[in-house]
């Protein structure tokens, strides 16, 4: 029970800051991604993000198939990231894990508004003015990933550390 409440919890929390007023990208969806690959088991970790996401789109509206794919897919590779540093978790890690989600969600997405898109030549040139344009989005990434991860991660393993019972790395 302790665990369905946690996920219904991050599922609004992530719900609740694509709509809340924020910078461009600064929002809790990719530390909940990191977050959940770290402490939540595989199945609920990978859907946990996604239905968050799912969710708001509903409210905020769908866009290109292929584009709204390359953010889902950053968001789950933010999982399995964080899935990867599930027995290392160290501040560093953690930070080198937001970071590095931020990067690739940056590059996916990026990739596919240049490729799928019409903003942008499809050659060399438009694919780094797609990165170049982008870069404020992904510095807020960046931010809003250490931000939520430093509340959510640091928050949790500051309370595992209080609570005893709560002392297993995954969340039961």
């Amino acid at each position: 029970m302790q665990k369905n409440i946690l996920t219904y919890l991050l599922i609004i929390l992530a719900v609740a800051t694509r709509f809340v007023p924020h910078p461009a990208n600064f929002t809790a969806i990719g530390a909940i991604a990191l977050f959940s690959g770290l402490y939540l088991n595989k199945k609920q970790s990978l859907a946990l993000p996604l239905i968050a996401m799912f969710i708001s789109d509903i409210f905020i509206g769908f866009y290109s198939p292929y584009i709204m794919g390359s953010v889902y897919l950053g968001f789950t590779l933010t999982v399995l990231l964080g899935q990867y540093l599930k027995n290392k978790i160290q501040f560093g890690n953690i930070v080198l894990g937001a970071v590095a989600g931020s990067t690739i969600f940056f590059l996916l997405t990026n990739t596919a508004v240049w490729a799928f898109g019409t903003m942008y030549t499809h050659n060399l040139f438009g694919l780094f003015q797609s990165y170049y344009m982008a870069l404020p989005f992904w510095r807020n990434e960046i931010l809003g990933n250490l931000f939520y991860s430093g509340i959510l991660i640091g928050g949790y393993e500051m309370i595992k550390n209080l609570a005893p019972q709560t002392s297993s790395a995954t969340i039961k």
